[in-house]
C-alpha cells in the first residue's frame, strides 16, 4: 500500500477525533504562528493539515490566504465538511509533499503532521526542495516532529524522530532557527506523545 492509499484508508475508516494526533485546539502551533509576526493576509500553508482544526482557529483569528495541503483527499473532505460555508475561504491542495509544486508562494509553512513520517533521506531532501519552491527568502517555517524520546511508530508506520540539531541539518544553513518548543501531546485515549516544534526564517541561499 502506498502513502496515498494508507492515508485515505485511515480517513475513510476512522473519525477525525479518533486518531492519535487529533487536537481540539492546537495551542502550541497557534502561539508560534502568532509570534511570527506575519500579517494576517501574508499567506499560510498547513502541510499535512488534512482534518486538523488549525485552519478553523486561524480563520477565527482573522487570517486569510490560507491553504491546507494533504496527501489524502478524504482527510481534506472532513475539514471541508466541518467548515461548511467557510471552506470556500481556504485553498485545498491534494498532493504528496515530496512532489508538491505550489500554485504560488506563502509567507509561512506549518507542518505538524508530515516530517517525522519521512524516514528516507531522499524524501526529506524532496520535502526541503518543495519548501524552497513554496517560500521566498524572509518567509518562516514551523515544523513539529516527534522528539527523540517520542513514539517510534505512528498509524502503523515507522517514524524518524528529531531534535533541533537534526531538523537544522535537514533544512540547511539558509534556514535560521528562531524558536523551539516542546509539547507532551495527550492522545484521545490518554497516552502521551513527545513533540518538538521548531520555527525558522529562510534567508538567502549561499
Amino acid at each position: 500500500m502506498n502513502r496515498t492509499e494508507h492515508w485515505n484508508t485511515v480517513y475513510t475508516t476512522k473519525a477525525p477525533d479518533d486518531v492519535s494526533w487529533h487536537q481540539v485546539r492546537p495551542e502550541v502551533s497557534l502561539g508560534l504562528i502568532e509570534r511570527t509576526g506575519i500579517s494576517k493576509d501574508a499567506g499560510i500553508i498547513d502541510v499535512g493539515g488534512g482534518a486538523s482544526t488549525l485552519v478553523d482557529h486561524l480563520l477565527e483569528a482573522g487570517y486569510s490566504r490560507l491553504a491546507v495541503l494533504d496527501i489524502s483527499h478524504a482527510a481534506l473532505e472532513h475539514s471541508r465538511t466541518r467548515l461548511r460555508e467557510k471552506a470556500a475561504l481556504v485553498e485545498w491542495l491534494v498532493a504528496d509533499v515530496t512532489e508538491f509544486v505550489p500554485p504560488h508562494s506563502f509567507a509561512l509553512w506549518h507542518d505538524r503532521a508530515v516530517f517525522h513520517f519521512l524516514t528516507d533521506a531522499a524524501d526529506r531532501r524532496k520535502y526541503v526542495e518543495a519548501l524552497r519552491r513554496t517560500m521566498p527568502p524572509g518567509g518562516q517555517v514551523i515544523i513539529a516532529a516527534f522528539a527523540l524520546h517520542g513514539p517510534e511508530k505512528c498509524s502503523g508506520l515507522e517514524v524518524c524522530r528529531h531534535d533541533a540539531a537534526s531538523v537544522c541539518v535537514e533544512l540547511g544553513a539558509e534556514f535560521e532557527l528562531l524558536e523551539q518548543a516542546e509539547e507532551t501531546h495527550h492522545t484521545p485515549w490518554e497516552t502521551e506523545q513527545a513533540f518538538g516544534y521548531y520555527r525558522f526564517r529562510r534567508g538567502v541561499a549561499a
